[in-house]
Formats: structure tokens, C-alpha cells, sequence
């Protein structure tokens, strides 16, 4: 066997002798009379395996089959997902607006400004602002208000903000800290050596020096006011013109730096209602539309002014009728 094969590789590496020639009948036959030329280098047989999937019962899964081998592509398609949510969530409504959030009206719409009120065509023109003592009543006051209707989120903050300040100045420490700025119109003559030398309220001065270039006239300091028709009172910080405006001033004081209005949190919805307590009192020979927010800061840095003009006062007015409601509700 192993003479034939030697013969037969001889036979295949000679030129003359083309590979054609070597596999037709006649010529094997000639040179090897007693064998079968074969391509595999094996000369003898195999047993031929046995297909497992034809032993498989086809018929009965003709039908699986054919959904399987019907689709050229995958069975889901952009189409039939789409179809499917249809049926799931329904069809998508392409033209839907945004959701926006309910617009809430108060229900008791009192005036920002009060069409009744008489204003004298020659005001006082006492240098003195007015400084109207705070009684003790039953009306609820605005901060009280404030408090009792805020977010929880809110009152968490205020509450550890409070906290952290007693804890640094002690009870006492922390309501002079919250009065630091009742001095900054008074005269030289009525300020204390005490005060002006302290440095924290020499800070806050130096912070708002270049707010107070543009405030005038100053109306009324640290003056109690009360709406007559809401029953709710307050203590107004100031009452000045700022830049030609009459406004109701709100002095703030902050460790970190509060350069927007949105970083006041409440404080508009107060000198809203501050606003509005003075056009209804009768105590007030004027009327106010317009709001500033000062925020000062200890280490002298310059304090942040928050203008707040007729209309943007007329919103947080509407802002603080639901609130003063929501109060009314609850107590």
C-alpha cells in the first residue's frame, strides 16, 4: 500500500504528465489495475452519521418553524413595538402642552394699592420719619403668617439656621445680632460711641454705603403699620425713596452671598404685605408701590439690592393673599 502511494506522488510530480490526465478512467486503470483512485488520503470507508434533526418529529412543529423562517428580519420591528404600546398605554399625544402648575387666585382680591385713601396735596415735612410703636393685639403678625404657612422644607433650614446662630452668640447675642441695622438712618448724634465702633454693624454699614447713596426721604424707621381690612400687622424696617422710588425698604443681613431675588426666599412676600398694611392704614398719609430688599454682609463685602417694582409687588401681594388665607384656614 505505502509503494502504491510513493508511485502514485512520483506520477503527480512530473512535468510531462498533466494533472487532467491523471484522473481519467483509462489511465488509472492502466497504472493501477487493482485499485480505485480516491481524493481522501483515507482509502477506506467511513460510516455515514446519522442526522439527529431527522429524527425530529417535523410535522409537528411545521407550524413553529414556518413563523420562525417566515420573517426575513427580527419579529419585532419599530412598527410592532409601537403597536404594542398602543395597546398597553394608548396612542402618544404629540400636541400636548406642557403641564403647567395651577394658577391659584385669591379669593378675598383686596387692592395692593387703596383707591379710598386721601392723600393730603402737602405732606408733613417733619425731617423726622415716623416711628409708630407696636401694640400688643390679636391680629396675627406678618412674620407669624410667614412662619406658620412656609414649606417644611423651609422651616427646616430657618430652624437649623437658628439654631446654629444661638448655639454661636448665645439668646441674647442672637436678638441683638437680628437688630444690627436699626441704626443705619439714625444721626450721629443719636448713634452710640458703642455702636459705631462695633465692628459687626461698622461691616454691615460699610456693605450698604453704596445703597444708601441713592436712598432719600426717608418716611418712617422700624414703624408698626396694620391693615384695617385683613387684620394682620407688621413693623416696617423703612420707608425711603430709593433712586426717585417710594419704597418700603426690608434691611437683611447673610453670611453667604444672596446676589438674586429667588435667594430671599419669604422676604418679598413681606414687604409686599408691608406695602399693602400702609396703603390701608390710616396712619400713613402715602401710599407705596414699589419694594427694596438690602442684604448686608459682616465682613463689609457689598450688600446685594433687590428692586422690586409695581408689578413685580403686585405678584408677591397675590402670593401673600393665599398665604394670609391658608393661615386664616388653619387657625
Amino acid at each position: 500500500m505505502f509503494l502504491v502511494r510513493m508511485k502514485f506522488l512520483r506520477l503527480l510530480s512530473r512535468k510531462p504528465v498533466k494533472l487532467g490526465m491523471v484522473f481519467q478512467i483509462p489511465f488509472c486503470q492502466n497504472q493501477f489495475p487493482y485499485l480505485c483512485l480516491a481524493t481522501s488520503a483515507c482509502l477506506y470507508s467511513k460510516k455515514k452519521k446519522v442526522n439527529s434533526y431527522e429524527q425530529v418529529d417535523q410535522e409537528k412543529y411545521k407550524n413553529l418553524v414556518y413563523s420562525v423562517t417566515s420573517y426575513k428580519t427580527s419579529a419585532q420591528t419599530p412598527e410592532t413595538i409601537l403597536e404594542e404600546d398602543n395597546l398597553l398605554y394608548g396612542p402618544p399625544d404629540k400636541h400636548r402642552p406642557p403641564v403647567k402648575a395651577e394658577t391659584k387666585t385669591p379669593k378675598n382680591c383686596v387692592p395692593l394699592i387703596n383707591p379710598k385713601k386721601r392723600i393730603p396735596l402737602l405732606s408733613s415735612e417733619s425731617n423726622l420719619p415716623m416711628k409708630i410703636s407696636l401694640q400688643k393685639t390679636k391680629m396675627p403678625s406678618v412674620t407669624r403668617i410667614l412662619q406658620q404657612t412656609m414649606s417644611p422644607q423651609q422651616a427646616f433650614y430657618l430652624e437649623r439656621w437658628k439654631q446654629k446662630m444661638i448655639q454661636e452668640l448665645g439668646k441674647d447675642g442672637f436678638a441683638e445680632y437680628t437688630k444690627t441695622l436699626e441704626s443705619i438712618f439714625l444721626s450721629e448724634e443719636e448713634a452710640t460711641k458703642e455702636q459705631r465702633e462695633d465692628v459687626a454693624i461698622s461691616g454691615y454699614l460699610s456693605s450698604v454705603q453704596h445703597v444708601l447713596k441713592d436712598v432719600s426721604e426717608v418716611k418712617a424707621l422700624e414703624s408698626a403699620v396694620q391693615h384695617e381690612t385683613l387684620q394682620y400687622l407688621g413693623l416696617v424696617d423703612c420707608v425711603a425713596k430709593y433712586r426717585g422710588q417710594l419704597c418700603v425698604i426690608d434691611w437683611k443681613t447673610s453670611e453667604k452671598p444672596k446676589p438674586s431675588l429667588k435667594n430671599t426666599f419669604d422676604n418679598p412676600l413681606q414687604v409686599a404685605a408691608y406695602i399693602g398694611a400702609i396703603n390701608h392704614d390710616a396712619n400713613y398719609d402715602f401710599q407705596v408701590s414699589c419694594g427694596l430688599i438690602v442684604v448686608a454682609y459682616k465682613n463689609g463685602s457689598p450688600a446685594h439690592p433687590h428692586f422690586m417694582d409695581p408689578d413685580l409687588c403686585l405678584q408677591y401681594w397675590n402670593k401673600w393673599l393665599l398665604r394670609l388665607e391658608e393661615y386664616m384656614d388653619k387657625n
